[in-house]
């Protein structure tokens, strides 16, 4: 996957920090952004403007506290994909709403995807559309019950 970015964007080091800060506080101002990075406003709007428009940010998002949505049920999806088609299958796998994230894995899966939904059917949806993506040979779900921290 990292190939495929860096063919449709070279990214440089000050690319690669701006994406740190966004990634650490994707509200901070362009003018906070500048600041830090030591460089222009009128730079890091250029840098922003041009990964967006490159595919390269493709949103911004709010995260929260695992506990912030008690009732959410959450689960992941080891999916196994057929043949040279992981970059179809991440690309209808972003598009998918019930899909928090996804992971390019080694091993027995290819991917692994976790899953958010708010009733049991909403996420027996979430799993009958993606198995129907084109590309997926397998799957394989299971649900969080519990997490224990070291």
């Amino acid at each position: 996957m990292q190939a495929y970015i860096d063919e449709m964007h070279k990214m440089d080091a000050l690319d690669q920090q701006l994406i740190g800060l966004l990634r650490t506080n994707a509200r901070l101002s362009v003018a906070t952004l500048a600041h830090k990075l030591k460089v222009s406003r009128g730079t890091v709007t250029n840098r922003i403007t041009k990964l967006e428009d490159d595919g390269i940010i493709v949103g911004y998002t709010v995260r929260l506290r695992p506990d912030a949505q008690p009732n959410e049920i959450r689960a992941w999806m080891s999916i196994a994909v057929e043949g040279n088609e992981t970059r179809a299958v991440i690309a209808s796998l972003l598009g998918e709403p019930g899909v928090a994230e996804i992971h390019d894995t080694n091993g027995r899966w290819d991917l692994m995807a976790s899953l958010r939904a708010s009733t049991l059917s909403e996420l027996s949806a979430v799993l009958e559309r993606v198995r129907l993506i084109r590309g997926i040979q397998s799957t394989e779900t299971s649900i969080h019950l519990a997490s224990y921290r070291v």
